[in-house]
């Protein structure tokens, strides 16, 4: 199942001045600035060490690729080390999942509850 609460994602309208906002104003590090399927995400985290780090998207990408997605919140990512399980364990057990896709940083997947907030999960080795 979820062993980790890895990511926030923090949809905003500009990343670049969002980057700015967290690496000079709040001292936090750029541990990752990634871009495929047409969107750029940046990863920032007070340490690179940091257990728990905030992703930063640019909210009118997602909002295109994704409309149902409630964007005026930071949704989170779960890490499972067993993603294919976990997906078949959600889905029979009449919880909304959307496919599976690999991304560059790995395989990664969205349920929603049942209020149709949306979560992410992704697959991570320990």
């Amino acid at each position: 199942m979820i062993n980790k609460l890895g990511q926030v994602m923090l949809y905003v309208n500009n990343q670049d001045k969002a980057v700015e906002f967290w690496t000079k104003k709040l001292g936090f590090t750029v541990l990752a600035d990634e871009t495929a399927h047409g969107l750029r995400w940046i990863e920032v985290a007070p340490a690179r060490n940091a257990g728990t780090s905030i992703v930063l998207h640019n909210k009118k990408s997602v909002a295109e690729m994704s409309p149902d997605l409630n964007l005026g919140t930071p949704s989170l990512m779960f890490y499972t080390e067993e993603i294919e399980k976990l997906y078949q364990d959600l889905s029979s057990n009449n919880i909304t999942v959307g496919e599976i896709v690999e991304m560059p940083t790995g395989k990664v997947f969205n349920f929603a509850d049942d209020e149709e907030n949306y979560f992410a999960v992704m697959e991570k080795a320990k």
